[in-house]
């Protein structure tokens, strides 16, 4: 565009018909862009960040693009309702409001980059390399049009994200760490303790007896949120992959047998040969030498005779398919180990080839690879008849089908869940078996109700799940006579739990007065036990993670009690030993946690770095304008 009004403006008619132009923006402008500023914010404006303003058109390209791209990535798509509640709305403001700011002050170092920098830039993104490892463009451009950029727009966003990049490196790249404070964070994780522990389980509680009707039932009235039926849910749901298609495909026994034909190394070993070759310039040389080995005469000495070296004539070992010439590929391997081969005419001139060595291949038989090919086939096939199903599928709904009704018109099985929690268990109070795993429908369904026509969540991997809520059972209380053998067990817990308690803190006080560990635990029927080299955060073992952490805030030589891995045990224990590791600088596990301190050193310095040129330059935000764009309707002033 710019170049066309270059052009337009070289000769004088085309001077003065944009001086024309030029002077009716100008008036322009003066009639309908003076009141935006005197009035702050116009309707096109969604935020202010020094001397830059950020467009509706912008922020909504910005904000869709930046909530696509996320969806891709979860495998679902996130409608503006969701993206509100999870703050996504507020964080993509955010982020442009501080890529703005870089872009002032990178204009105001009138910092830059080259065409050719931005294109050589691209060109070694890995992300646009082909098969070959070069550039591609036919990718570059395919992957820039699915994520929703011109070519144009593209590069624009490279180099201001480049501009930026090198303004942040100067700011905050490649800032090591202080010592301190790796020793103080490599202390926090290293340090060791060892405790010296008894536990205490329902053997050591006594006897507990079985309680009235009058206690149970006041124990019940004053837990019934406990023992509070959920709410349940009738869910359909509807799976489409490939995997689901492709059962229903039929591969020939002849397009299987392609394959395997077309593919030797993908079933097993191929044979492999070492070759020597003797390339001569004209093909009577060939046959010349040819004849001389014929009456006697060895390829090696053929080759001593023409001036070359070992290494000029071996090929190396390679496999039939690893020989770019098929002629020459065709003539070596039908050679025995030792042969040489007549004169062929390959494609760079005629050669002589040696077959040195023959490594006799390992081939499974077709009969043997055969399911696992037409099985690949039938995948292969099936996924370009995801798109075609999913498209009869929400046909068949807006015609007024239901979601199991449409599915069987397609040749999908519908599956019912009859009764699901939101945990995804059924009334029996076990897991709902075999629930999608990649993907979170429940959460979904419990948001939406009955009737409610919903869009299909995208599987990852390719695919679409359809789900739709058919009965809802609301939350309810119980009565006594539904839940009482989880009530009686609960109470029976709580009265061992209670008597544990007092018989720990017992423990302790004798502890605290004098007393042995090991006399203590003899005198309770448990053994006292050593937990030596305990970590913070550390998982797993005999002493449960709760205890350890508890053990890392509590002084040396200290008896406390605590509950253990179950409410019915109670563990007492003391800190015997604590132990600091050494800090070395010049240690591989040092330099390692120092390299892993480095991004989050370097977020916090362009943390503070971004929030400083927000206060420098004035960041204000039009509430009402954004709140209209991200769907949350008209923000009050």
């Amino acid at each position: 565009m710019l170049r066309g009004i270059q052009e337009a403006s070289r000769n004088w008619l085309g001077k003065i018909v944009m001086a024309v132009v030029m002077g009716l923006l100008v008036v322009s402008f003066a009639i309908w862009g003076i009141g935006d500023i005197f009035r702050g914010f116009g309707l096109s404006t969604v935020a202010k960040i020094g001397k830059t303003e950020i467009g509706v058109e912008q922020f909504r390209t910005y904000y869709n693009d930046r909530l696509q791209a996320l969806s891709r990535r979860m495998g679902r798509p996130i409608s503006p309702d969701q993206a509100r509640a999870l703050g996504l709305d507020r964080q993509l403001i955010g982020q442009l409001v501080a890529e703005t700011a870089l872009d002032e002050r990178a204009r105001d170092l009138r910092l830059t980059l080259s065409d050719a920098e931005i294109a050589q830039q691209i060109v070694n993104d890995k992300n646009f390399a082909g098969p070959s490892g070069q550039f591609d463009r036919n990718r570059f451009e395919a992957l820039i049009r699915n994520a929703g950029f011109t070519e144009a727009r593209f590069v624009a966003e490279q180099r201001r994200t480049l501009v930026r990049r090198e303004l942040t490196d100067t700011i905050a790249g490649n800032i090591a760490p202080p010592n301190t404070l790796v020793a103080a964070i490599q202390q926090f994780q290293n340090e060791t303790r060892t405790i010296r522990y008894l536990s205490l389980g329902p053997a050591q509680a006594g006897d507990i007896a079985t309680p009235s009707a009058d206690e149970l039932a006041k124990y019940f009235e004053e837990r019934k949120v406990l023992f509070r039926a959920p709410e349940y849910r009738s869910i359909v749901l509807v799976e489409l992959t490939p995997e689901s298609l492709a059962q229903w495909q039929t591969i020939s026994d002849a397009d299987a047998r392609k394959v395997y034909d077309d593919n030797p190394d993908k079933f097993g070993t191929p044979e492999r040969r070492q070759l020597r070759q003797i390339l001569f310039p004209n093909a009577d040389e060939a046959k010349a030498a040819s004849e001389k080995i014929a009456g006697g005469a060895s390829f090696e000495s053929i080759a001593e005779q023409r001036g070359l070296k070992d290494t000029d004539t071996d090929l190396g070992t390679l496999t039939k398919a690893g020989i770019v010439d098929p002629a020459i590929a065709n003539a070596a391997f039908a050679l025995k180990e030792g042969d040489v081969s007549a004169p062929v005419q390959g494609r760079f001139g005629t050669v002589l080839i040696k077959a040195v060595k023959v490594e006799p291949g390992q081939m499974k038989t077709f009969e043997q690879v055969a399911p696992e090919i037409k099985k690949e086939l039938a995948l292969n096939k099936s996924r370009g008849d995801v798109i075609d199903t999913q498209n009869k599928m929400e046909d068949a709904r807006a015609g007024g089908a239901t979601l199991a009704e449409a599915a069987q018109k397609v040749g999908l099985t519908p599956r019912t869940i009859e009764a699901i929690d939101r945990s995804g268990r059924g009334t029996d109070g076990a897991p709902v078996p075999n629930l999608p795993k990649t993907v979170d429908v429940l959460s979904q369904a419990f948001a939406t109700q009955v009737g409610i026509e919903t869009d299909p969540v995208q599987i990852p991997g390719g695919g679409y799940l359809w789900y739709e809520v058919t009965k809802v059972t609301p939350s309810r209380e119980r009565n006594l006579d539904e839940v009482k053998p989880q009530v009686e067990t609960r109470w029976k817990d709580d009265q061992i739990a209670r008597k544990l308690k007092e018989k720990a803190d017992e423990i302790v006080s004798k502890l605290k007065a004098g007393g042995k560990l090991d006399e203590l635990a003899t005198a309770n029927g448990v053994k006292a036990e050593t937990a030596a080299d305990l970590k913070r955060n550390a998982t797993g073992g005999a002493v449960p993670a709760s205890v350890i952490d508890l053990a890392f805030r509590t002084p040396k030589d200290t008896p406390v009690t605590t509950e253990g891995a179950r409410a019915t045990e109670m563990m007492v224990f003391t800190v015997t030993a604590v132990s600091d590791p050494k800090f070395d600088p010049a240690a591989t596990e040092t330099k390692q946690m120092a390299d892993g301190l480095k991004p989050a050193i370097t977020e916090s310095i362009l943390a503070e770095y971004v929030a400083q040129l927000q206060t420098d330059y004035g960041v204000s935000i039009n509430p009402t304008v954004f709140n209209q764009i991200v769907g949350g309707g008209t923000a009050a002033n």
